[in-house]
């Protein structure tokens, strides 16, 4: 596949600082114990047992895997093998890997043949596992062979997310080059949805669900011609930009996602955006950074992972919502119809699985994958693609990034070169007065002989500003980060059984129900960045790494029609009720119950 970078595997790239102990808390919590306590995952059909046997397994994997290598955990790594080996040892000897029955095929969505094949190239780049290379080849040419011969044809979620299988092939083709690779490859296209077909279906939320207007579906799809172009010997036209802005336009979140709960719900900031969509737009804004080297899939990465991420998931890890929303006063079970379109009414708490189980698994990319997307390279011009906390280390040379970015604007490089090499450092469009070791610069690139050290420093200014939304409604934004008023709340534990499966602490599901006051508009323009040290857990509500003081007023706002726990999605006054009040605002990501998206008082 031809890119204009490279991704490096979790061998040669380690997270540090911030980064590392935000993998640390994520392999202490759910990640690190699905495989214990959770059915789905525990007694899955994938490794002999009885209950689910399609996506569960392949998608925490999927995370787990490079969780696991990423941090050097023996015990973690052996237990990703122990799950490997069960899946690659039950291997049809056609080639077929998925826990189905022969004559249960036709009926079964490859979703889950595309998935497990991706999953096991990333095993193998963490692993060099010798036996993977041929079990993957083995399953794409099963899958050919019955598609060809239309035993199955694409339908479900397979039809929708046929260009997930082209990682797969890619992998199979650079190993064993042969051309019924790429043949499977447009057998997948052909089939498969052309979401360009939809664009219109996008602009106005439909209360019905549907494939191609489902919000993980289009997080994936946005990638879909970067990792499939080369395989089926188009050229690259850039169509995610296009489809990209139709979706913000009429979707858009000011967190880099869009809505959809589970389908695109418009522009509210009251309607949800599910916690699978956003790894999965993280993952295809990793891949169209690497196809293109345009930075605006990597500055609108970072903008999702800084932000949504964190913001969906509790602090230790243990417990997600299914949506988040911009404007969330309050995470309580809805006493009559849901507000979201098509989730139930508990979707927006934090718990083991609510509404869905997909997210429980699949959440568990989003910060693995961010560690892998922090360098990448074309031969020996390395780029700081996302400045995190890292050391990248090569046969060739090591780069080392010290920082708390995007806590702070400081960025430290430690470079030490064995051969010639040179470093560029990807500059966001909102950095102001960039210099590199005090000198002002315009772009940084950093050549480096071999046998030469370097520590080079990287700063910037970034400032608090405010961004127009939809609805007359304003954000506060400083770098790429969103800053939110934070609401006090209650929190109320519940632990019980469902479907023969038990919550139970700290994988139980909690009420959030909020207890200081959240109807304020932005008074004036005045705004003033503090930052403070980066605490033990990154994402602190407590202790946040960078606040923002504004002044605010409060506002008679009022409640969406039929909820009590919920405001109003356009504030019913925008004349200030009291004096105006400086208030901290903290970021997005640290903030479960927030206000985000405010009026100017009048």
């Amino acid at each position: 596949m031809m890119r204009k970078w490279n991704f490096y595997t979790s061998n040669e790239i380690k997270p540090q600082g911030w980064l590392k102990r935000q993998l640390e808390i994520q392999l202490a919590g759910l990640s690190g114990n699905l495989d214990k306590i959770w059915p789905d995952v525990r007694d899955s059909m994938w490794i002999g047992g009885n209950r689910e046997g399609w996506e569960r397994v392949p998608y925490w994997l999927d995370g787990f895997i490079p969780l696991a290598y990423l941090l050097e955990d023996a015990d973690a790594i052996a237990r990703a093998k122990k799950y490997i080996d069960a899946i690659v040892e039950r291997q049809a000897e056609d080639g077929w890997i998925c826990p189905c029955a022969p004559e249960e095929r036709a009926k079964y969505d490859t979703w889950a043949v595309q998935l497990i094949a991706k999953v096991l190239t990333v095993y193998y780049d963490c692993s060099r596992d010798e036996r993977i290379p041929t079990v993957v080849y083995r399953i794409l040419r099963n899958y050919y062979e019955l598609l060809q011969n239309k035993t199955i044809e694409l339908f479900g979620w397979a039809k929708f997310r046929w260009f997930e299988c082209c990682i797969a092939i890619d992998f199979a083709y650079r190993h064993f080059p042969e051309e019924w690779l790429r043949k499977l490859a447009g057998i997948l296209k052909a089939q498969g949805a052309d979401y360009r077909e939809f664009t219109d279906t996008w602009k106005r939320p439909l209360n019905k669900w549907t494939f191609h207007t489902h919000i993980v579906n289009l997080g994936m799809m946005l990638k879909s011609e970067a990792v499939s172009a080369d395989l089926l010997g188009d050229e690259y036209r850039d169509d995610a930009e296009a489809l990209y802005r139709v979706l913000k336009d009429h979707n858009g979140t000011p967190v880099e996602t869009f809505t959809g709960d589970e389908c695109l719900s418009g522009l509210s900031p009251i309607q949800g955006t599910e916690l699978c969509s956003v790894v999965e737009l993280m993952y295809s804004y990793e891949h169209l950074f690497a196809k293109t080297g345009d930075d605006k899939w990597a500055e609108r990465l970072e903008v999702a992972a800084f932000n949504a991420l964190p913001a969906t998931i509790s602090e230790d890890m243990w417990t997600h919502q299914y949506v988040q929303m911009s404007n969330q006063i309050a995470c309580q079970k809805f006493p009559g119809r849901s507000l979201f379109r098509t989730n139930t009414e508990e979707a927006h708490l934090f718990g083991l699985e609510p509404h869905f189980g997909c997210c429980t698994s699949n959440f568990n990319q989003g910060w693995p994958k961010l560690t892998l997307a922090s360098f990448m390279h074309n031969n020996d011009t390395v780029i700081s693609a996302v400045p995190v906390p890292s050391t990248l280390t090569t046969d060739g040379y090591t780069v080392s990034l010290e920082t708390n970015y995007p806590f702070e604007n400081r960025l430290t490089y430690h470079i030490e070169a064995a051969r010639d090499m040179t470093l560029r450092v990807r500059i966001p469009s909102f950095a102001k007065n960039v210099a590199v070791d005090g000198v002002a610069a315009e772009a940084v690139a950093i050549s480096v002989k071999g046998g030469e050290i370097h520590t080079v420093t990287v700063t910037f200014d970034t400032e608090a500003h405010f961004e127009a939304r939809p609805h007359g409604l304003h954000v506060v934004k400083c770098g790429s980060l969103l800053f939110s008023l934070p609401i006090a709340y209650e929190k109320e534990m519940f632990e019980y059984e469902r479907n023969g499966t038990p919550r139970k602490f700290p994988y139980c599901d909690y009420e959030l129900t909020p207890k200081s006051p959240w109807a304020f508009g932005f008074a004036d323009n005045a705004l003033t960045v503090e930052r403070h040290p980066v605490a033990a857990t990154p994402f602190s509500e407590s202790e946040p790494p960078v606040t923002v003081t504004a002044n605010l007023q409060p506002i008679d706002w009022g409640l969406e029609d039929g909820f009590e726990t919920v405001c109003a999605k356009i504030p019913e006054s925008r004349i200030a009720t009291a004096e105006k009040e400086a208030m901290v605002l903290i970021p997005y990501g640290c903030a479960k119950l927030r206000m985000t998206e405010l009026p100017f008082v009048e």
